[in-house]
């Protein structure tokens, strides 16, 4: 009986995971990035900060601690603004984000951009 609990727990799991992953997936081809980007680690922070309108070296700041909660905050209040969002809709990124970035990425929400990028990929 342990054995179909565990496998149903995974599958939920699993389930939610490719849900996400799905999730930033649309979200970054709706900012106009490449989508698989999205699942690549480390490289999917970069285009995150990219979307955000931040500089590239904001992404080193992840790697810091206790400054990459502000980072962090920052870089999802950037990119609520850049889909034409509040400090709400930030905070609830933050806060939510596994319920707030699939809303980002299927519901209305136009990525209208932020500051020209100074650097490329």
């Amino acid at each position: 009986m342990e054995d179909i609990g565990s496998l149903v727990a995974l599958i939920v799991y699993l389930a939610v995971l490719i849900f996400l992953l799905a999730a930033f997936w649309k979200m970054f081809t709706k900012a106009g990035e490449p989508g698989f980007m999205a699942i690549i680690p480390i490289v999917n922070i970069f285009f995150l900060v990219k979307i955000a309108g931040k500089e590239w070296w904001w992404m080193i700041l992840f790697f810091i601690p206790l400054v990459n909660i502000v980072a962090a905050f920052l870089v999802w209040k950037g990119i609520a603004e850049n889909f034409g969002h509040g400090i709400g809709f930030a905070l609830s990124l933050f806060f939510l984000s596994p319920i707030f970035v699939p809303i980002l990425a299927f519901g209305d929400s136009r990525y209208i951009g932020g500051r020209k990028q100074k650097y490329s990929y």
